[in-house]
């Protein structure tokens, strides 16, 4: 297993309906039933329905989204290429 990086990183999930990440460092993609969120340490995919990105701080690295949470996958290396938002915003 590849080592991974000693970046904090929290995920709390309530009542899968909320979602709150720490140690986010970029947003790949989104839509209503996927989240792909980029962290230190690798790619995070979040599966569920009606999702919504309620917050978004990549400069103190928070996310929160809503709705039916389904799954929190891991992947783990980090995704190649910037994201959604460095585009955008970098």
């Amino acid at each position: 297993m590849p080592e991974m990086s000693s970046a904090a990183h929290n995920v709390i999930i309530e009542n899968r309906k909320r979602i709150s990440m720490s140690g986010v460092t970029d947003v790949g993609s989104f839509d209503e039933e996927t989240l792909n969120i980029v962290s230190a340490d690798g790619s995070i995919t979040v599966k569920g329905e009606n999702l919504q990105v309620t917050k978004l701080s990549l400069e103190s690295g928070e996310l929160c989204a809503e709705g039916e949470i389904n799954a929190v996958i891991y992947s783990a290396s980090p995704v190649k290429g910037k994201g959604l938002f460095s585009k955008m915003f970098g």
